[in-house]
C-alpha cells in the first residue's frame, strides 16, 4: 500500500473509498475524521505542509466568504447549507475543496500564506508543549 503523504492524498482516498475510511459518505463524518488526524499528526510530531496549514486555517472563512455567511460555525455545516442529504454534502465538499485549492494557488491568497504557516505552526507548538507538562 502506498504511503499517505499529506492530508489531500488521504482525501484523494477517501473520496474514491468513503466506506474504508468513514463508514459512509458523510461531510460531518469526514469533518471529525480530518480533526482526528491532524490530531494524530501533532501528537506524532509530523509538521503540516503548507498546503495543508491553509487548509486547516483558511478552509472554512474561505466558504463564509464564499457563502456570504457571517456566523461562524464548522465547514460541515456550511457545505450542508445546500445539500440535501450527508451524501450529497460529501460530494460538494470535494467540489468546494478544488475550488479552494485552486483559491490557494492564486495571487489573492500567496500574500497571506506565509502570515498562516507561521501563526498555525507557533499555535501547534504551543498545544505540543503544553500537552508536555
Amino acid at each position: 500500500m502506498k504511503k499517505i503523504s499529506t492530508v489531500f492524498d488521504l482525501l484523494k482516498r477517501i473520496q474514491h473509498n468513503p466506506s474504508r475510511y468513514l463508514g459512509y459518505p458523510s461531510v460531518h463524518s469526514l469533518f471529525i475524521f480530518l480533526n482526528g488526524y491532524r490530531f494524530a499528526r501533532q501528537d506524532m510530531g509530523v509538521d503540516l505542509t503548507e498546503q495543508e496549514a491553509m487548509f486547516y486555517s483558511r478552509f472554512q472563512p474561505w466558504l463564509q466568504e464564499k457563502l456570504g455567511v457571517n456566523v461562524a460555525t464548522s465547514w460541515p455545516k456550511l457545505v450542508m447549507l445546500s445539500c440535501k442529504d450527508e451524501q450529497a454534502g460529501f460530494k460538494t465538499f470535494f467540489v468546494l475543496l478544488a475550488e479552494f485549492r485552486h483559491w490557494c494557488r492564486s495571487e489573492s491568497a500567496l500574500s497571506s500564506r506565509s502570515a498562516v504557516v507561521h501563526r498555525l505552526r507557533d499555535v501547534l507548538e504551543t498545544d505540543r508543549l503544553s500537552m508536555m507538562d
